[in-house]
């Protein structure tokens, strides 16, 4: 099947020419890209995220499939969803799903629900991808959704990634498509983000998860983002760098209510 885009012509532009362009202005030259094994993205509209974004997609290796863990914020499907099979459609392109990596995955575990109703109109996946189609239109990706709240299916999926990528010939990152704070003021996001950040900085997925809860962190994607340092770790993420930090503050001019991004890098 064929997933349509939900957010062309509101997250970012909707002809092929616009998006390029607005994509470019995001993309940095830097003189040496390296392997992720995972990275943090946000998903805000790209006026926003996208020089967040940007920064990150700029730096690493374009690898033969993106594992891509985002949170469902429609409500939308099962619980943890994965679309196994098909195509994600853009405005500059088309990506595939990596059916094989999909199917080992799906046997690894039994936290992953086939749906792909679920991703339907879910844009935090769908706003990673103008950026991966920039670098590459062969690269392939294997998108689930996460709307649970358990820590135990976090690791219990983060083991089964871990296990499927050990068993591919290729290379694999895992993205975690995550916001930060939410509607709190420029000062409030910058301090509570760094208390998030920092857990995510020592690869640290328990502390990250309490860190969030205990804090009150409104870090839309610290589900994806937890499950992603598990899977990290496991294979062998022995160091995280922030890549850049920023508010919507930043581009709005309202710093009383805001919204926090990160770009990190997990190797």
């Amino acid at each position: 099947m064929k997933r349509k885009p939900a957010v062309a012509g509101q997250f970012y532009q909707g002809s092929s020419s616009q998006l390029a362009e607005q994509v470019n202005q995001y993309i940095e030259t830097v003189t040496s890209r390296e392997h992720a094994i995972g990275i943090v993205s946000p998903h805000a509209g790209l006026m926003y995220s996208g020089e967040v974004a940007g920064s990150v997609y700029s730096r690493i290796k374009i690898p033969h499939t993106f594992i891509l863990l985002g949170p469902n914020h429609t409500g939308a499907g099962a619980p943890v969803s994965i679309m196994p099979s098909g195509q994600w459609q853009l405005p500059t392109g088309e990506i595939a799903v990596d059916e094989t990596l999909a199917s080992d995955l799906m046997k690894g575990t039994d936290v992953l629900i086939e749906d792909s109703f679920a991703h339907s109109m879910e844009h935090s996946l769908e706003v990673q991808l103008p950026f991966v189609l920039h670098y590459s239109s062969s690269v392939k990706i294997v998108p689930i959704v996460m709307m649970t709240d358990s820590l135990q299916v976090c690791a219990a999926l983060g083991r089964a990634i871990a296990g499927a990528v050990s068993n591919t010939g290729y290379a694999v990152t895992i993205v975690a498509s995550s916001d930060m704070s939410h509607y709190v003021s420029d000062t409030a996001a910058r301090t509570l983000d760094k208390k998030a950040l920092d857990k995510i900085l020592a690869l640290d997925p328990e502390g990250l998860y309490n860190t969030v809860r205990e804090e009150s962190i409104t870090m839309c994607g610290v589900i994806p983002v937890t499950t992603m340092l598990y899977a990290s770790c496991l294979l062998g993420a022995h160091d995280a760098t922030l890549i850049k930090y920023m508010t919507s503050g930043e581009v709005s001019g309202d710093f009383d209510h805001v919204v926090g991004y990160a770009g990190l890098i997990i190797r």
